[in-house]
This record gives C-alpha cells, sequence and structure tokens, in this order.
C-alpha cells in the first residue's frame, strides 16, 4: 500500500465524519430556530476552538477535535422553585434600589459530588435563559415540538446515509456478471476437471465453434432481449442442441451469430453463487446446455430503491451490535489481550474506521470501485450514528426524548384525570445517571480505540 492513497481514504473519513456531524447538527439547530428556542453555540469537534463567528444570537465555531459536536439551546431542564423565587427576589431588588444589583451568588452545593454536579448543571441551565421567565426556553416547547427537535440529528443521519447508499448502488454501480464476454472457452471438458489446455479430442466449445470474441456484447438470444448474463445463461442452460440466434454487437456493429448449445454436466450452484455438495461433500452436477463463455464484471447501476434498502438492512444489523454490546466489547477486550481474531462484524472506533478506509484506497483496485467502498462505508458510520443517539440514555438524543415523552404522559395522566397540569420534568436530576453513562462511553472509545490500534480488524490479507 502506498503512504499516499492510505492518507487520502483517511482523510476521506475524517472529512466525511466531520460533515456528518456538521449536519447531525443542523438536524437539530433548524427545527430549533423554526420553533423560537435560542441557540446560543453551534460547533462541530470538541476541544479548543480553532474558529468561530457569531451569526445573529448564535456562535458558530470549529473545534479541534471532529469526534463530535453541539447545539446549546436555551433552558434544556426548567429552573427550579428555588431559582424563580431567586429570580423574584432579584427582580424585588432591582425595584427597590433602582436596578443594579447583581446575582446572587451560587448557594453552597450539597453534601456529596452527584449533589455538586446537579447543582453546576442547574447553574450552568440558568446561564442559557434571560431570567425564569424566558419564553424562548426548549422546555416550554410542546412535548412533540421537543421530540421533532432531538430526532433532527439522527435522523438527518439517516437521510445521509440513504443518500450514500444510493450513490453506491444506482449512481456508481454494482459489480456483477454483465452481458459482455470476458473469455471464450476453446473447448468443452468435463465439470470438475483440472485440465488447463484443450486436448486434441475435446470438442471445440459451441461460442468459439460460432465465432464469439472476447469483448462482444450479447443483445439477445434468439428474439429475446437479455440484460444480464443471468438472463442469457437461463436460455443457454434450457436449450440444449437447439440452435440458437445470438445478437451481438462488436466494435459498435451488431451481427447475427447462430449457437448451438451442448449438453453438458455442469456444477450447481446456490443463490450465493458457491457450489452445491452432497452429504459426503462431493459437488453437485446438472445437465444443461453450454456455450463456453465467460461473463465481463461490470458496473451495473441497481434500482433507486437499493440504496434506501441497504439503509435499512444496516440499521438491523448495527441494532443487533448495540444490543449485544456487552458481549461485543468483551469479545474485543479477550481479543486485544489475547492478540485473537477480532470479529469483522464487531464494533470499532473511528480510528478503525479510518484504517480500513486508508486500506481500501492503497489497493489496486478500480478508482470507482475504491470510491464507492469509501462511501459505503461513510454510510454504513452515519448509521451507526443515527442508530447510537437514539440509545434511550442521556446525554445521547435518545434521553432528551424518554425525558420529553414522560412529560407528555404525566400531561395526558393529568388531563385525563382532570387535575393541574404537572411540573415540567427536572432532567437535572438525571445528571449523575449522565455522567455515569459519559464514563462509560468514555472506556469503551478507549478499549475500542486501543483495539484497533494494536489488534485492528484485518478485511485484507
Amino acid at each position: 500500500m502506498t503512504v499516499l492513497t492510505f492518507a487520502i481514504g483517511l482523510l476521506v473519513i475524517v472529512v466525511g465524519l466531520a460533515v456528518s456531524i456538521a449536519l447531525h447538527e443542523v438536524g437539530h439547530l433548524v427545527p430549533a430556530k423554526l420553533f423560537g428556542v435560542r441557540v446560543g453555540r453551534y460547533m462541530i469537534g470538541l476541544g479548543p476552538t480553532l474558529w468561530s463567528r457569531k451569526f445573529g444570537e448564535t456562535e458558530y465555531g470549529i473545534k479541534a477535535l471532529p469526534i463530535g459536536g453541539y447545539i446549546s439551546m436555551s433552558g434544556m431542564y426548567p429552573p427550579t422553585p428555588a431559582e424563580r423565587e431567586a429570580e423574584v427576589a432579584r427582580v424585588g431588588a432591582q425595584d427597590a434600589d433602582g436596578g443594579g444589583a447583581a446575582t446572587p451568588p451560587r448557594q453552597g452545593r450539597a453534601a456529596g459530588m452527584f449533589a455538586a454536579m446537579i447543582q453546576d448543571a442547574r447553574v450552568a441551565n440558568e446561564e442559557t435563559m434571560i431570567g425564569t421567565a424566558d419564553t424562548r426556553t426548549f422546555y416550554r416547547l410542546p412535548v412533540y415540538k421537543r421530540i421533532i427537535i432531538m430526532l433532527g440529528g439522527p435522523v438527518m443521519n439517516l437521510l445521509l446515509a440513504i443518500l450514500l447508499f444510493m450513490l453506491v448502488f444506482s449512481g456508481i454501480g454494482v459489480q456483477s456478471a454483465s452481458t459482455s464476454v470476458a473469455a471464450v472457452s476453446e473447448c468443452v471438458v468435463a465439470a470438475g476437471s483440472e485440465q488447463t489446455e484443450c486436448g486434441p479430442n475435446d470438442p471445440a466449445s459451441p461460442a468459439a465453434a460460432a465465432g464469439i470474441l472476447p469483448g462482444d456484447r450479447i443483445l439477445s438470444i434468439d428474439g429475446t432481449p437479455v440484460a444480464t448474463f443471468d438472463e442469457a445463461s437461463a436460455i443457454i442452460r434450457d436449450n440444449p442442441g437447439t440452435r440458437l440466434n445470438f445478437e451481438i454487437e462488436r466494435d459498435g456493429a451488431q451481427q447475427t451469430l447462430a449457437v448451438t448449445p451442448l449438453l453438458a454436466e455442469r456444477p450447481v450452484y446456490d443463490d450465493a453463487g458457491q457450489p452445491v455438495v452432497d452429504a459426503n461433500g462431493v459437488a453437485e452436477t446438472q445437465d444443461v446446455g453450454f456455450v463456453g463463455i465467460t461473463p465481463a464484471n461490470e458496473l451495473q447501476s441497481q434500482p433507486i430503491w437499493t440504496g434506501p434498502q441497504a439503509a435499512i438492512e444496516n440499521v438491523g444489523a448495527v441494532v443487533g451490535i448495540v444490543a449485544q454490546l456487552p458481549v461485543k466489547l468483551y469479545e474485543t477486550g479477550v481479543a486485544l489481550f489475547t492478540g485473537g481474531e477480532r470479529d469483522p462484524n464487531g464494533p470499532m472506533s473511528v480510528v478503525g474506521v479510518g484504517l480500513i478506509a486508508g486500506e481500501v484506497a492503497s489497493t489496486d483496485a478500480p478508482i470507482l470501485s475504491r470510491i464507492s467502498v469509501l462511501l459505503g462505508l461513510l454510510g454504513s458510520l452515519n448509521i451507526a450514528l443515527f442508530v447510537f443517539n437514539l440509545v434511550p440514555l442521556l446525554p445521547l438524543d435518545g434521553g432528551h426524548i424518554v425525558v420529553a415523552l414522560w412529560e407528555g404522559v404525566k400531561k395526558a395522566w393529568a388531563r385525563l384525570f382532570r387535575r393541574p397540569p404537572p411540573k415540567p420534568v427536572d432532567a437535572t436530576k438525571l445528571v449523575p445517571v449522565t455522567f455515569v453513562v459519559v464514563i462509560l462511553l468514555i472506556g469503551m472509545g478507549a478499549l475500542l480505540l486501543l483495539a484497533d490500534v494494536f489488534n485492528p480488524i484485518q478485511l485484507f490479507n
């Protein structure tokens, strides 16, 4: 592999990930602004800020590490009763002395680390609002609008994945056996024979006898148009001993050649293209029509729905990995410390995806094939972002959706029994759980990073 092409593949994934994160945050930003929520920051990446500029009320910026992003919305959590009382007292003091009173100092933290974390979250939340009566806050929105905002990011990743898979399958195409002829057998040999050259007593193949040449494209057989090699092969198999008129295209001109398939013993293949064997492990054969042509593999555009279908299948695969994540992480850890082979379908870090992208870019495959694989990797990465962000745990988007749904259930319950509307759900109480989840995510990321550096998944020999 060359260093340059490897670096290009790695750069494609880094830039693609940054764009995916940026669009994820746009998915949150646009509905938030449409619903009137004040958005203070839109940041791509984590760590030190490399660039930022304020447009209107929102600061847009790029940070050093392209491994995350966020938007800062006003009032993600409702103010506590104590904060409301402090606001009333502050306003009253300003009215009494002509204004200018500073915000009261923060009250002493409650005992214990988790209590301190809750208080810190509340203070940070209060700083995003213009007083407790601020109407442009996230927590004041109806439940369905909050869900739309939080779903916006993951759904953007899903739409991007669908677009990328459509480019792969319908734009570039899939390597498939075409109606173009790659090679013509000179003679007919028995099925399973290891013979590499024609003997004097071997009969000439029907294709060679009829004058079919490599590079010819089969257009129709006996008046039946053929668009794929499977269609042509089916007609040939079903017509041994029958004279067939092959309409071919050669060097831009069309001509017709008469070909009579021979009855020959050929191996049986399953739908996956693998030889079928019997109980004793012997390859099964059948007598079919045979002409002796080998198709050329070409990129063939797939139907437009193939991309969305591939995205849905990827979602199912990623959901399966997430559902088995503890087991998969354990297996990854065992492979890391024992040097065993890792599951190619298991989880990996961004570094692992980048290494695979580098290997793909540095292979000697056709450039379109390499681009196709890289776009597919980016599509799968966006599917992973879509699924993982919907896990119903804070600080992930799915956790915020669950909080909104719980508040909706409480309001519906109150309306059903004609009770006063309940207070907004104070999600700051879940900050300790969020802290634990963040620690677990950091641990998972560290394990996968070490595994991808010291025992990467091997897709190529």
